[in-house]
């Protein structure tokens, strides 16, 4: 019973560990990364288990972004990007779904969802999900903005 035990805890530890390196290296990963523009670039964003792929986008002021959102979920989600009275909006909002407008896309299940976002002032400007339990789930992460 106690190698059992022992075995238990090896094992969360270990997780632990490895969690904590790999949230280490990303975010030293994103701080390296060039900023990408200015003009147009595209950024595909992945979603698997009520998760985005990526945390955080560099990006340079004057870069127009296409984000294609693959959303790998059998659940809808949703892609808003933008200042905090946008995100403030969605968060009391009761919208099931959000018509064609930049920074704003629904996605279906197993599909492809495309919005455009022009970056023009400097700061950071975070994207979300607001469905129901989503943002706090951490479906959320940030476009760092370059002057």
């Amino acid at each position: 019973m106690r190698w059992l035990v022992r075995g238990a805890l090896a094992l969360l530890v270990g997780g632990a560990t490895a969690v904590g390196c790999y949230a280490t290296n990303t975010d030293a990963h994103a701080a390296t990364d060039p900023a990408l523009g200015p003009g147009l670039v595209t950024v595909e964003v992945g979603i698997h288990y009520s998760h985005f792929s990526i945390a955080t986008l560099r990006v340079r002021k004057g870069t127009l972004v296409r984000f294609l959102i693959h959303n790998g979920d059998p659940i809808h989600h949703e892609f808003i990007v933008g200042d905090a009275s946008v995100h403030l909006r969605h968060e009391l909002g009761k919208e099931p779904t959000h018509p064609p407008v930049p920074g704003e896309v629904s996605v279906a299940p197993d599909d492809v969802g495309e919005t455009f976002y022009l970056f023009d002032q400097p700061g950071r400007f975070e994207f979300a999900c607001h469905l129901p339990g989503h943002l706090a789930y951490g479906m959320s992460g940030w476009v760092v903005v370059d002057a």
